[in-house]
C-alpha cells in the first residue's frame, strides 16, 4: 500500500450557519444611524454580556474597527461583528427594529434564548449545540 492511496481527498466543507442575521427594518435602522454618525463606523458589533435579574443581556454597539477575531456577517449591506465568546449564544439570531406608540428599540429574536426577566432588560441564553459531523 502506498501513501498515494492512503491520502484522502478532503471532504467539501459544509456551509456556515449564519450567527445573525437583521430585518429590513433592522437593517435600514442600522444603516440610517451610521449615516448621520461623525466617527467612521466599521459594523454593528453584537454581543451578550452578564447582568439583569435573568443572567445575561444583549449588547449593541458601533464598531469604529473590526476586531481580529471577531466574526463578521454581512446582511443586506451591513456590516454585522459578533464578539467571539458570543458567537454560540446568538448563532441563528434576528434582530429586528419594532417601533410602538410608546417606544422604539431593536429585537432580538434568538433560538437558544431560554427565559425572560418581566421589563425584557435581560435573558437566559443556553449556548448552540455543535453541529453533528
Amino acid at each position: 500500500m502506498t501513501l498515494e492511496t492512503l491520502s484522502a481527498t478532503p471532504r467539501p466543507r459544509r456551509p456556515r450557519p449564519q450567527v445573525v442575521s437583521l430585518t429590513p427594518a433592522a437593517a435600514d435602522r442600522v444603516r440610517e444611524i451610521i449615516a448621520r454618525s461623525e466617527a467612521p463606523i466599521a459594523g454593528l458589533r453584537v454581543g451578550v454580556k452578564n447582568g439583569g435579574c435573568a443572567g445575561q443581556e444583549y449588547v449593541l454597539e458601533y464598531a469604529e474597527a473590526i476586531g481580529p477575531l471577531d466574526e463578521v456577517v454581512t446582511d443586506q449591506g451591513v456590516t454585522i461583528l459578533v464578539e467571539p465568546s458570543a458567537v454560540l449564544f446568538l448563532l441563528g439570531t434576528v434582530v429586528d427594529y419594532e417601533v410602538t406608540r410608546l417606544s422604539s428599540k431593536f429585537v432580538f429574536r434568538n433560538p437558544n434564548q431560554t427565559d425572560a426577566c418581566g421589563c425584557g432588560e435581560s435573558v437566559t441564553i443556553q449556548p448552540a449545540a455543535a453541529p453533528d459531523a
